[in-house]
C-alpha cells in the first residue's frame, strides 16, 4: 500500500481528484496483479479523498484477490458497459472529479472519449512522470527479483552456446535455449528471444530464422526473462570457430566500450555521458557510423522503461536506478557485435547483474 499512498500523496499535494491507471505493467507496480487483459478494462483507480479500486475482467477477480490486493475489485462481464460500472463505483465514494490524472502515453482515444463523456468538466493530467519516477528508484525487494532474472538470462546464454553446431538452425538454438528456461519455471521471456548468426548480425534487432550456423560465424544472443514479474534483458555474441582479425577488431572495440561506461556508472553522473563514454570509444576506432541507437534503457517490471541512456538525456543517475548498457557495431560487411550488461546504480558505484564472461567466446 506504500506505493497507492504515494500516489494519493501526490494527488493531494497537486489538487487531482482521482487517478485512472490502465498500463498492465503500472497496475501491477500499483496492486501487485500482472495480467494481460487484451481488449478488456482493466485498471487501478486511486482517489485523493476515498479508498481505491481495481476494475478487472470477472473471470479474473479472484487472480486480483489472490495477488494481495487488499481494496475493493471489481469485475465486468464481456456483455457489460465497463465504463458505467466505473462511473457507479466512482459515484458511490462521493466523488465528482473536476480533475483526472491518466496515463496519456497509454490512454487510447477512444477510452478518453468515454471517460471524458462521463466526466465533461473534467480536467485530464499526465500521470506518466510521477510513476515513471517511482519506478525508477527499485527497492530491494525488487532487486533481488532483478538478481534472479539476470542470473537465469547468464544461464540461457550458457545454453545457447552449447547448443551452436555447424548446421543447426537460429530457430533451433532459440527452441533449445526457451525449453531450458522452462524447466527453470519461466513462464514467459521479457521480449522475444533473438539468435541471430553470421550477416545477420548486423541487424540490430535482426530475426531468428532457418539460417544454418557456419564456421567463421559470430552468433548473437539477446534475451531476457520474466521472474516474478522483474525482466532481465543480455546480449552476447560468440565466435563459432576462430575469427577473422576484422571480427575479432570489433568484438574487442565493442567490449572495451561496454566496459567503460559500466565502469562509469555512479550517482550523479548523467545519462548523456555514459552515452558519450561509450561512443567516444566507438568512434575513436573508426567505427562510429556502425554504432546506431542509445547505450541502453531502463529494466524492472517493463523491459524499457525510464531512464532512456541516450546523448541528450542529462538526468543524473541515482541509487536504485536499473538500467542497461549495450553498445554495438554493426558493419554489414563483417559482423555486428553488442554486449549487454544490466547494472543497478549502487551508494558508490555500480553492481553488475548479468554475469556471462565478456571476453570473446570462441566455441568449436
Amino acid at each position: 500500500m506504500d506505493k497507492l499512498n504515494e500516489v494519493t500523496e501526490y494527488l493531494k499535494e497537486n489538487g487531482i481528484d482521482a487517478a485512472f491507471v490502465t498500463t498492465p505493467d503500472n497496475v501491477f507496480y500499483l496492486s501487485g496483479f500482472q495480467s494481460d487483459p487484451h481488449e478488456r478494462l482493466l485498471a487501478v483507480a486511486v482517489f485523493k479523498d476515498a479508498d481505491p479500486f481495481v476494475i478487472a475482467p470477472k473471470m479474473e477477480v479472484p487472480d486480483v484477490k489472490a495477488a494481495g490486493w487488499n481494496g475493493e475489485v471489481i469485475g465486468h462481464e464481456d456483455t457489460d458497459d465497463a465504463w458505467e460500472i466505473v462511473a457507479k463505483a466512482v459515484a458511490d465514494r462521493n466523488v465528482r472529479p473536476g480533475s483526472i490524472a491518466v496515463e496519456k502515453v497509454h490512454m487510447n482515444v477512444e477510452r478518453y472519449e468515454r471517460l471524458a463523456q462521463l466526466y465533461p468538466d473534467a480536467a485530464f493530467t499526465g500521470l506518466d512522470a510521477k510513476l515513471n519516477e517511482m519506478r525508477n528508484i527499485k527497492g530491494e525487494e525488487e532487486l533481488q527479483k532483478l538478481r534472479k532474472a539476470a542470473e537465469l538470462a547468464d544461464y540461457a546464454v550458457e545454453v545457447g552456446c552449447r547448443e551452436i553446431a555447424e548446421g543447426k538452425t537460429e530457430l533451433e538454438i532459440l527452441m533449445a535455449i526457451e525449453f531450458e528456461m522452462k524447466k527453470k519455471g519461466v513462464s514467459h521471456m521479457s521480449f522475444d528471444t533473438m539468435v541471430l548468426s553470421g550477416p545477420k548480425t548486423a541487424s540490430p534487432h535482426g530475426n531468428p530464422g532457418t539460417r544454418k550456423i557456419q564456421k567463421g560465424d559470430f552468433v548473437l544472443f539477446d534475451l531476457g526473462v520474466v521472474w516474478e514479474g522483474y525482466c532481465s534483458d543480455i546480449t552476447r555474441t560468440v565466435s563459432f570457430g576462430e575469427p577473422s582479425e576484422k571480427q575479432r577488431d570489433i568484438y574487442e572495440t565493442v567490449r572495451r566500450a561496454e566496459q567503460a561506461a559500466v565502469d562509469a556508472v555512479r550517482p550523479g553522473v548523467r545519462a548523456m555521458d555514459l552515452d558519450k563514454t561509450a561512443r567516444d570509444v566507438i568512434t575513436e576506432a573508426g567505427y562510429g557510423e556502425y554504432f546506431t541507437h542509445r547505450l541502453g534503457h531502463g529494466l524492472g517490471i517493463s523491459v524499457h522503461e525510464f531512464p532512456s541512456i541516450h546523448g541528450a538525456n542529462e538526468v543524473k543517475l541515482q541509487e536504485g536506478m536499473v538500467f542497461t548498457v549495450e553498445p554495438g557495431i554493426y558493419h554489414p560487411d563483417v559482423t555486428g557485435v553488442r554486449i549487454e550488461d544490466d547494472v543497478v546504480v549502487t551508494a558508490d558505484g555500480v553492481e553488475v547483474l548479468t554475469k556471462f564472461p565478456k571476453d570473446l567466446q570462441i566455441i568449436g
